[in-house]
């Protein structure tokens, strides 16, 4: 299809896809849901795409009186669930003409607070991940809608939350090791405060206590040679070895596996160990790791798609996103 010499117009878009303006509008502006069929909508887009159509942004932007512009506020960039969430979050917000600006933690690791003043800063709404605890209050107090990712869902301030089944990993981790017949657990959790690791904590206590077994708890900084060290200092301690190590995330049970070859242990054989996250550190040792699979992507789609209902006055999607155990080499049976 050739593109006519002159920029295309909204008006060219509908001719071509045999639709009113009325509804181009709609689907370039993300409004077409519930209004406009899947199939039509396509063909808008079909039409605009080879049309070389694009919407003035500015323009609708000073009739709409907002800039289309999201917020989203993470521990790390160096983690990859955290780049996996921006991506998620940034491709449902470009299907609806919206930008997304990324802010890590200056820390690095941790939780991640407010990083300037939301209520003169040019923001439609902000998402947030495990944030530190005043940081809500801050952006509620701005006015600005709040979405926060993997947070304490009765914590006041956020017009969404958008959680995933956390604890149900755990207790899916805790249930995996426990038939295999291990009674002496080790639990790494992490040293960062923060609702997601409180809520695998009280899930694996709660299995492990439900099974007559026992468990210990270290804690390290989420890096390897810190989950070594712990792990190191925990084994030399009094009583009875662990026969598995339960970790808050992959990193940690990176660091444990580590640690136990240095100390002339086998991985599964004389010590099973488990992650939490599935990155792709998991299948980069030796043996790979058991651990929960977490859809990081869906995360950051559902939290811009929860912004982007509160701003249309809707009411965003509820429930937990599901998440998968995922058994790999670094479990077996309980050794006698």
């Amino acid at each position: 299809m050739s593109r006519p010499a002159t920029r295309p117009t909204s008006r060219d878009v509908a001719r071509t896809a045999g639709v009113s303006q009325a509804t181009v509008s709609l689907v370039l502006g993300g409004k077409w849901r519930g209004r406009v069929s899947e199939r039509t909508a396509g063909q808008v887009r079909e039409a605009a795409d080879a049309l070389g159509y694009r919407p003035n942004l500015a323009a609708r932007n000073l009739r709409l009186g907002s800039t289309r512009t999201a917020l989203l506020v993470v521990p790390a960039l160096t983690s990859e669930f955290f780049a996996r969430v921006y991506t998620g979050a940034a491709s449902v917000a470009a299907e609806h003409g919206f930008g997304v600006v990324l802010y890590p933690s200056p820390a690095g690791v941790g939780p991640a607070t407010s990083p300037f003043d939301p209520g003169r800063t040019a923001l439609d709404g902000v998402i947030a991940s495990s944030m530190a605890v005043d940081a809500p209050a801050a952006i509620h107090g701005s006015l600005l809608p709040l979405v926060m990712l993997d947070s304490d869902p009765s914590a006041p301030g956020a017009a969404a939350v958008v959680n995933l089944a956390i604890a149900d990993g755990m207790r899916g981790v805790a249930a995996h090791v426990l038939e295999l017949g291990h009674r002496e657990l080790l639990h790494l959790g992490s040293a960062v405060v923060s609702w997601t690791f409180d809520a695998r904590a009280e899930a694996l206590a709660g299995a492990v206590r439900g099974a007559g077994a026992r468990l210990r708890t270290v804690r390290a900084a989420l890096s390897v040679p810190d989950a070594r060290e712990a792990v190191t200092a925990a084994l030399a301690g009094p009583g009875p070895r662990p026969t598995a190590i339960v970790c808050d995330d992959d990193v940690l049970a990176a660091g444990a596996c580590k640690a136990l070859r240095r100390l002339g242990l086998r991985v599964p054989e004389d010590v099973s160990v488990t992650g939490f996250d599935d990155l792709a550190l998991a299948t980069a040792v030796e043996p790979e790791l058991t651990t929960v699979r977490l859809p990081a992507e869906r995360v950051g789609e559902c939290g811009m798609a929860a912004l982007l209902a509160v701003l249309d006055g809707r009411d965003p999607a509820a429930g937990e996103l599901g998440v998968e155990l995922v058994v790999r080499g670094s479990t077996a049976p309980a050794p006698r």
